[in-house]
C-alpha cells in the first residue's frame, strides 16, 4: 500500500510504498477511504508532542472494512465504517469504568510509543523496518484500527466526509459533554473556530445553546461558522472580545467557553469571557510545556472552574456523534471544505500550519479499490 512517512520534526514528509498491515486479534484492517487533516498531527510533525518517528500520522478516518482479526464480532467485510483517534483498550481500570478518553493503555503504548495495545506496530517499511503508528495511521490506503475505536457508518452520511465525525466532531461533542450543567439555553462562546471549533459552534446551537458566539481572527473562517450557527461572530484581533461577549450576554459573559487552540493567549482570553461561575472547557493541544497565567482570586471568589477535554468516551459516545451528524447536528458536507490526493498530504499541512484551511481538510485515498 501507499502511506505518508513521517522521518520526524522539520523532515517533509513523503509517500512510500510500503507492506500492506494485517490485523491482529481484536482488530479491524480498513481499507482508507479518507483522513482527516488535524492540528494535532500538526504538532507532532512539528515535534511540538513528543512522538517516535519514523511513523505514520492521521488519526480520524472513514472507509471500509477489508478484514477483520481474531474475535471480532458485530462487523463484517464490506461494512462502512468511522474510526475515532481515541483506541481504547476496553480493559483498564479506565476503561472499566467507562472513561475511555483516559485509557491508560492506548496513552501508554500508542501515544508515547507508537505502539497498539500488544506493545507492537502493525506497519513497517520496505526494507522490514518499524513504523510507529499514531492512532490507527491513517495517512495510508490500509489502516488497522481496534475494534473498540469503531463506528457503524449509515449509507444516509457521505464516506468521504465521514472521516471528520473521529475527532472533529468527536472531540467537540467530548468538549460539550463536560459541561456542569444542561446548556440549553446558555450563552456558549467558542474561541479558535477551525475544524474543531466549527463543529462545537453546531453541536451547541443543536443542543439549544443561546446565544452561540464565536471568537477568532480570521473573517473568513468567522463568516463560514456564522453560516453553521454562531449567532455572534467576533474578531478578536480587531474587537475587544471581552466587550463583545458581555454585549451579546446582557453584561453577564458566558456561562460555558470553549478553547479550541491550545495557546496560552487563547486559553486567558477564554477565561477573560466567562461570567461569574462559568466553566472553561480547554480543548486545543499545547506546544511543548505550554503554561497559561490565570488570575487565580477572580477565579477563586467567582467560583469559576477550569476543565480539559481531550475527546469522548468512544465507545458510547462515537455512536452518538455518528447518530447526530445523520439527523443533521453535524453537517460533514459543509464543514469539510477542502480535498486533497494522498500525494499531496504534505502540501495539506503546510496550509493548515499557514491558517489557509477553513473548516477540516480530509486526505482522499485516490487509488481505486482493487
Amino acid at each position: 500500500m501507499r502511506a505518508v512517512v513521517w522521518e520526524g520534526p522539520d523532515v517533509p514528509m513523503q509517500v512510500e510504498e510500503i507492506p500492506d498491515p494485517r490485523p491482529g486479534p481484536g482488530e479491524v484492517l480498513v481499507r482508507v477511504a479518507a483522513t482527516g487533516v488535524c492540528h494535532t498531527d500538526l504538532h507532532v510533525m512539528k515535534g511540538e508532542v513528543a512522538f517516535p518517528g519514523p511513523g505514520v500520522l492521521g488519526h480520524e478516518i472513514s472507509g471500509h472494512v477489508e478484514a477483520l482479526g481474531e474475535g471480532v464480532d458485530g462487523f463484517a467485510v464490506g461494512d462502512r465504517v468511522v474510526g475515532a483517534f481515541i483506541m481504547p483498550c476496553g480493559t483498564c481500570s479506565q476503561c472499566r469504568d467507562g472513561r475511555d478518553d483516559m485509557c491508560e493503555t492506548f496513552f501508554a503504548e500508542n501515544r508515547l510509543r507508537g505502539n497498539l495495545f500488544d506493545g507492537t506496530s502493525r506497519l513497517t517499511r520496505a526494507d522490514g523496518s518499524r513504523l510507529s503508528m499514531y492512532s490507527m495511521a491513517g495517512l495510508a490506503e490500509l489502516a488497522v484500527v481496534p475494534v473498540t475505536a469503531l463506528a457503524a457508518l449509515p449509507e444516509s452520511l457521505p464516506l468521504e466526509e465521514s472521516a471528520v465525525l473521529g475527532c472533529a466532531a468527536f472531540t467537540a461533542y467530548g468538549a460539550l459533554a463536560r459541561a456542569q450543567h444542561d446548556i440549553r439555553g446558555r450563552a456558549v462562546a467558542v474561541v479558535a473556530v477551525g475544524g474543531v471549533g466549527s463543529a462545537i459552534v453546531q453541536l451547541a446551537r443543536h443542543l439549544g445553546a443561546s446565544p452561540v458566539i464565536a471568537v477568532d481572527v480570521d473573517d473568513d473562517k468567522l463568516a463560514a461558522v456564522r453560516d453553521l450557527g454562531a449567532d455572534v461572530v467576533v474578531n478578536s484581533r480587531t474587537t475587544d472580545a471581552r466587550e463583545a461577549v458581555l454585549e451579546a450576554t446582557g453584561g453577564a459573559g458566558a456561562e460555558l467557553v470553549l478553547e479550541v487552540l491550545g495557546r496560552p493567549e487563547t486559553v486567558e482570553l477564554g477565561f477573560s469571557l466567562l461570567r461569574e461561575g462559568g466553566q472553561l472547557v480547554v480543548v486545543g493541544i499545547a506546544a511543548g510545556a505550554a503554561t497559561a497565567a490565570i488570575p487565580i482570586t477572580p477565579m477563586v471568589r467567582r467560583g469559576m472552574t477550569i476543565t480539559g477535554s481531550f475527546g469522548a468516551r468512544t465507545r458510547r459516545d462515537l455512536p452518538e456523534v455518528v447518530r447526530l451528524a445523520a439527523e443533521g447536528a453535524f453537517d460533514v458536507r459543509r464543514t469539510v471544505t477542502r480535498r486533497f490526493a494522498l500525494d499531496e498530504a504534505p502540501q495539506a499541512y503546510d496550509l493548515l500550519d499557514a491558517g489557509r484551511i477553513q473548516g477540516r481538510a480530509v486526505v482522499v485515498m485516490d487509488r481505486p479499490n482493487p
